[in-house]
């Protein structure tokens, strides 16, 4: 019976899953999310959250045993420069996986599996206040009967109808039909 045997062996041999994990554990730190298998991103969370908590406190003895699992120097530099100061204030949950869909190859679980506090996308939505959707409507203003013509007999000048409006034409000036393509040209010649 195997009662209380919850690691998963990956199908690996112990040394092979050790190797594999701390290397996805310098990818993750490094990059602060990689896509993996969602099998194998489980096992790197129970993997590397301890390691995030025992950075939390900058010591000596602590640089030592995290160096212990990882056995790369920029990884536990980059771990308790950057990342523990950002973690300092949470009490776990480090990681988040995000599921992505099955693999085409071999219809595996995909995932997504990044550090929570360094998501800038999801952090910049946070941050941002929510405009709201809602519109107002103004009331339409309604016009009185003889402003216009109130307006001008008072300022001394007659109300225009659209009528006596000037109107803009649409012909081209001269020097603006030989800037145009010689096509444009050719074609308002023989219209003429």
């Amino acid at each position: 019976m195997r009662h209380q045997r919850v690691i998963n062996h990956l199908g690996r041999t112990s040394s092979h899953r050790k190797a594999m994990l701390a290397n996805m554990a310098v990818s993750l730190i490094l990059n602060k999310r990689i896509t993996t298998t969602t099998a194998k991103a489980k096992a790197l969370r129970s993997y590397i959250e301890p390691l995030i908590t025992r950075s939390k406190e900058d010591t000596t003895h602590s640089r030592r045993m995290v160096f212990r699992y990882l056995q790369d120097k920029k990884a536990v530099t980059e771990l308790f420069r950057e990342i523990s100061p950002k973690v300092a204030d949470r009490p776990g949950g480090y990681t988040r996986i995000l599921k992505t869909g099955n693999r085409l190859g071999d219809n595996a679980e995909m995932c997504i599996i990044e550090l929570v506090d360094f998501n800038e996308a999801r952090l910049a939505a946070q941050t941002k206040p929510e405009k709201t959707t809602t519109r107002r409507r103004r009331a339409p203003k309604k016009k009185a009967a003889g402003t216009a013509e109130t307006a001008a007999t008072a300022t001394g000048t007659a109300p225009q109808d659209n009528a006596t409006k000037d109107v803009t034409t649409d012909k081209a000036e001269p020097d603006q039909e030989k800037s145009s393509g010689s096509a444009t040209g050719e074609d308002a010649n023989k219209a003429e």
